[in-house]
């Protein structure tokens, strides 16, 4: 499951370059930053192109130079960037990536992200997702926050959906691990639905630690 998640030293410019990245708390996740105790982990599971196919620009095959690598420009955290390791909170195990960024245009904020396979149909991506949505709009002077996913995969659409994301447009978008650009659907959430939203479900509680 996943949405298109960029690699963080490709990222365009942005109007500030470095956002604060706080660790972030769900009921059952903590998003913090990847560590190098991580790089088995995302080798493994990145290393499925159930996975890889899903993401823009993430190689396949994924070894453990290219999770060396993530893990060191994900620490920049450059034109914009904020990028996570999703955790298990009770065990700290790790379960995958969400990341925003700013578009190469820098007029837009770009949500991405992705779960490795043994850990599907759980609710993480949902989590994460709401996690990342609340913080951006908390902590920067944003519009909007855009995501793309496949159009072949119905669980992101599914999540982003549920997330309060409206259907944009369908456009093609280059896809690494395929070596071809692919039909990707676009959805936008923009400020105003995100507080409707919070305001209906009475959310209070700030994920931000």
């Amino acid at each position: 499951m996943s949405a298109t998640l960029p690699l963080p030293d490709n990222a365009g410019q942005c109007s500030v370059d470095v956002f604060d990245c706080p660790v972030l708390l769900t009921e059952n996740l903590v998003l913090r930053a990847p560590h190098v105790e991580d790089i088995d982990a995302i080798t493994i599971l990145a290393n499925n192109p159930a996975v890889a196919t899903m993401v823009a620009r993430m190689p396949y095959p994924y070894g453990r130079s290219d999770a060396e690598t993530f893990v060191r420009t994900s620490a920049k955290r450059e034109n914009g960037n904020c990028v996570y390791a999703i955790t298990e909170a009770d065990s700290g195990r790790f379960l995958g990536c969400c990341a925003l960024q700013c578009t190469e245009d820098g007029n837009a904020t770009e949500l991405g992200y992705w779960i490795g396979e043994p850990f599907w149909g759980q609710g993480i991506a949902t989590q994460a997702v709401h996690a990342m949505i609340g913080m951006a709009f908390r902590t920067r002077d944003i519009d909007h926050i855009d995501a793309r996913i496949r159009v072949t995969n119905p669980a992101s659409r599914r999540v982003l959906q549920k997330s309060g994301f409206q259907f944009q447009g369908a456009e093609m978008v280059p896809v690494l691990a395929v070596r071809a650009a692919v039909s990707m659907e676009w959805f936008r959430l923009d400020r105003k639905t995100w507080f409707s939203l919070i305001s209906w479900s009475g959310e209070t509680r700030s994920p931000v630690a």
